[in-house]
């Protein structure tokens, strides 16, 4: 393997088609929160970081695309970002927020694949990051921890505290982001 960014990797992954999770997430959310009232669009996309000796850019991506257990070309796109710098996936004025399981999630049929393939051995965690596009700025700094943290009918969505733990990003989304900003 050449040697590329050898370091960490996020893949965001989203539907090609309307995500039916999303869909319905947005419809209650403006149903039934007052904290919804701003939002105006809600997208639900996988986020993968993938961490160890990786490749370039091109090779990275032929090698996600190769293998289904990244994502599946066919009902799926997904984008690679390589360094804190790069665009992550997010439409203007959107704001993402990070969902894990607690303790982290991996991947390890993913793990398993990439070392048969490489040699290399790398570490893949996964989460859902949840992109919030609001009416108005205001909007969002008001609302966001309302929508995302399921405290009673009328509070949160996104995230069930019981098992999961959330990151909203400010400005920037960090590379790496799970286990660095989770629980804030």
């Amino acid at each position: 393997m050449a040697g590329g960014s050898g370091g960490r990797a996020q893949v965001w992954v989203e539907l090609r088609a309307d995500d039916p999770e999303a869909i319905s997430a947005f419809a209650v959310a403006r149903a039934t929160l007052e904290a919804a009232r701003g939002l105006s669009t809600l997208r639900r996309m996988r986020l993968l970081e993938l961490s160890g000796p990786l490749p370039a850019l091109a090779e990275l991506e032929e090698l996600l695309h190769r293998s289904t257990r990244f994502y599946h070309p066919q009902k799926e796109r997904c984008v690679v970002r390589l360094a804190g710098g790069d665009a992550p996936p997010l439409a203007h004025g959107e704001r993402a927020v990070l969902v894990t399981e607690r303790g982290g999630e991996r991947r390890p049929a993913a793990e398993r694949w990439w070392l048969h393939e490489t040699g290399e051995r790398i570490e893949v965690h996964e989460g859902v990051a949840w992109l919030l596009g609001f009416d108005a700025e205001a909007d969002a700094d008001s609302a966001i921890a309302d929508l995302v943290m399921l405290r009673d009918r009328r509070h949160g969505l996104l995230c069930n505290p019981h098992s999961q733990d959330s990151s909203v990003a400010d400005r920037e989304i960090p590379l790496p982001w799970m286990g660095a900003a989770v629980g804030r």
